[in-house]
C-alpha cells in the first residue's frame, strides 16, 4: 500500500495568509512551484501517493489566517495522510541568514526524524546550510494535523544566495525534500 504524503504549499496568493515578500519574491510563489515539482516527484514513485493543498497558483485556502491553516490541517485528515510536509521560505532582518531548518511538534517523534532526512536531502542537494530541527508546537499544522508533521523552511528569501537557488533552481529543492523522504524511509535512491 503507498504511503500517503500531503504536502502543503506555505501560504495564499494573496491575504489572508500571504507569506513574506522580498526582493521583488514572494514565498507563496516559491512554495508552490517546489510543491508542484515534490508531488511530480512523489507520484512517479510507486512507494507514494500524494495530494497537495493548493492545486493551482491562484487557488486561495481559506477566509482568514485561521481558516487558511484549517482548511489545509482538515484535507490532510480527511484524506488519512502519513505524513504532512508544510513548505515555507524564512525571512530575516539579517540578510546573511541562510540555509534551511525544519520545525516539528516535539522531539524524538517520527516528525523529528523526517525533519532530519529532509534537511539531509536539501543540503545534498542544494549546498545550502543545515541549520537544525526546532521544535514549536505552538504551529497549527504541527499540532492539529493526526499524522506526522513537518514544516520546512527550505531557504531565506532575504539572503540573495539562497533567493537565487530557489527560483533559479526549485528542482533542486524538490529532489532535495524527495530525497529526504526516501531516505526517512528505507528507499536509498
Amino acid at each position: 500500500m503507498a504511503i500517503k504524503i500531503f504536502v502543503d504549499q506555505g501560504h495564499n496568493p494573496q491575504n489572508p495568509n500571504a507569506g513574506a515578500e522580498a526582493n521583488g519574491v514572494r514565498e507563496q510563489d516559491i512554495t508552490y512551484d517546489i510543491g508542484v515539482r515534490l508531488a511530480a516527484l512523489l507520484g512517479n514513485d510507486p512507494n507514494f501517493e500524494v495530494r497537495l493543498s493548493r492545486n493551482s497558483p491562484q487557488e486561495q485556502l481559506g477566509t482568514s489566517n485561521a481558516t487558511s491553516l484549517q482548511a489545509r490541517v482538515y484535507e490532510a485528515n480527511t484524506w488519512g495522510a502519513d505524513f504532512f510536509i508544510s513548505l515555507h521560505c524564512n525571512s530575516s532582518s539579517n540578510t546573511s541568514a541562510s540555509g534551511s531548518e525544519a520545525y516539528v511538534y516535539s522531539e524524538g517523534t517520527q516528525a523529528y526524524t523526517m525533519g532530519q532526512r529532509i534537511l539531509e536531502g536539501l543540503h545534498d542537494m542544494t549546498g545550502l546550510a543545515n541549520r537544525g530541527v526546532f521544535i514549536r508546537p505552538s504551529l497549527y499544522v504541527l499540532r492539529a494535523t493526526s499524522m506526522p508533521s513537518v514544516l520546512v523552511e527550505m531557504g531565506y528569501i532575504t539572503n540573495l544566495g539562497d533567493l537565487y537557488l530557489l527560483t533559479n533552481d526549485p528542482e533542486s529543492f524538490a529532489r532535495g525534500i524527495y530525497r529526504g523522504i526516501r531516505l526517512y524511509y528505507g528507499f536509498v535512491q
